[in-house]
């Protein structure tokens, strides 16, 4: 399947996701030829491989271009140094002010281009644990060809991440809260994929979530891009990442089967631990799901993990999905071996609401810098596993503290993070979004009713 198929059609026909039969591969000598290129230009190289087949090189660079415009620092995603060779990579100075904006605003200007060359409509139905929704509404709010439906857990989200969704008023956009917790929202929308009946046959769904392969891909970049900026591809570097849905360490882990010099990657957790749990002792067991300061992470279902899992099972889907639906009744184990070739890469830590806010307040403390949760227990994760402190540790900062202001007051901290001036008057914009039980196919119906042509 080619990569518009993928981009557009999101799961797999047998309900897994998709993955590349191939990935490029970089030798050190060019990744170390890349060193001094701009973001976009970086981007440029390590993604055309994946779009080759389905957007010219002029095209998809003017893309990557008015992508990275966009972010309020020139460096797009600047290092900020901790301690010795101890790092935070800035992922939140694009508009939305989280990580997830350097997929989602190329996302939006990919599924433009697709559809308008296709003269084609979708409907776009994403879950959102806090920064995915704001992000898939502010890289997409524009495209002509789209009508956008995001899913968060009622009262579920901070304050600040739920009225970035809500304040944005389209013809094109709708948020539903529903009376459950992000599982459920992300359980609707894979039934949902997997049978569009309630659609009519009139249109298709479109998904933002990183089930979608073109989000992975363009997280793979900045992975790439700190290690430049470090000495790389000469050393090697270990990675600390904030993680619910395991998507964005996984780009880590393509990063370095593409050739990128990674010694370990971090798999950072809160309560909500199921990722920690495995990686730590080989056994993965949905427990109850927990509210926790860092919402972006109250996930017991990680869908990318199946991604990570079809590699360590040799490629073999019919494993994979015997495994995961194994899963889904009780706990489950895979072959020693298997665990253990994968713990020769990753390494992981669960930190609870306590610890991340004394995470929080100790570093402001030692550089007068300040953390938002999720990038506190990826800090704190990296110091408790590091392997080898003369390998540079880069943890991802993957949101501005500003939409956490709860967390910080609960550090103990009395300095207040502001919201950056394109955002200043938030709290003053009219919301708009609809509460729903958690019912799937109550969903169905308000989205079969709502969408634009319906």
């Amino acid at each position: 399947m080619g990569f518009e198929d993928v981009l557009l059609t999101g799961l797999a026909s047998d309900g897994g996701l998709y993955v590349p039969e191939s990935l490029p591969h970089f030798s050190l000598e060019e990744i170390r030829s890349w060193r001094g290129l701009s973001y976009s230009e970086l981007a440029f190289n390590i993604m055309h491989p994946f779009v080759s087949d389905a957007i010219p090189e002029d095209d998809f660079r003017k893309m990557l271009d008015e992508t990275y415009a966009g972010f309020a620092h020139k460096a797009v995603a600047p290092l900020v140094q901790l301690d010795t060779n101890e790092w935070v990579l800035e992922l939140f100075r694009g508009p939305t002010l989280a990580f997830k904006d350097f997929a989602l605003q190329l996302l939006g200007r990919l599924l433009d281009y697709v559809l308008e060359k296709r003269k084609q409509h979708v409907v776009i139905m994403g879950a959102t644990s806090g920064d995915t929704g704001s992000a898939a509404i502010e890289g997409c709010r524009h495209c002509e060809h789209v009508d956008i439906f995001i899913l968060h857990p009622h009262q579920r989200v901070s304050e600040v991440q739920r009225r970035q969704m809500t304040t944005v008023i389209g013809d094109n956009i709708h948020n539903i809260a529903v009376e459950g917790n992000f599982d459920d929202c992300q359980k609707m929308v894979k039934e949902s994929f997997g049978d569009q009946s309630f659609l009519g046959g009139k249109t298709q769904l479109a998904a933002v979530n990183s089930i979608n392969w073109a989000r992975i891909m363009a997280q793979i970049v900045y992975y790439f891009q700190a290690s430049l900026a470090l000495g790389g591809p000469d050393r090697s570097m270990a990675f600390s990442v904030p993680t619910g849905n395991f998507g964005d360490i996984f780009a880590g882990y393509l990063a370095k089967k593409m050739g990128l010099p990674i010694s370990q990657l971090v798999i950072a957790t809160n309560r909500n631990d199921i990722l920690h749990r495995f990686m730590s002792g080989n056994r993965y067991e949905q427990h109850q799901l927990e509210h926790t300061l860092s919402p972006s992470m109250d996930i017991m279902v990680s869908s990318n993990f199946e991604r990570l899992l079809f590699d360590l099972h040799g490629r073999d889907g019919a494993a994979v999905k015997e495994l995961l639906e194994n899963a889904a009744k009780g706990p489950v184990s895979i072959e020693d071996y298997r665990w253990r070739h994968a713990r020769k890469l990753f390494d992981s830590d669960a930190v609870d609401d306590k610890t991340t806010c004394e995470t929080i307040r100790e570093v402001f403390e030692q550089n007068e810098y300040l953390l938002d949760p999720h990038t506190a227990i990826g800090v704190k994760a990296a110091r408790n596993c590091r392997r080898d402190p003369s390998v540079p540790m880069i943890t991802l900062g993957t949101a501005h503290p500003a939409k956490f202001p709860d967390a910080i007051a609960e550090s103990g901290l009395t300095v207040k993070p502001e919201l950056p001036p394109h955002m200043a008057d938030l709290f003053e914009r009219e919301e708009r979004y609809t509460v729903l039980d958690n019912d799937v196919t109550g969903v169905q119906s308000f989205i079969a009713e709502h969408w634009k042509n319906a």
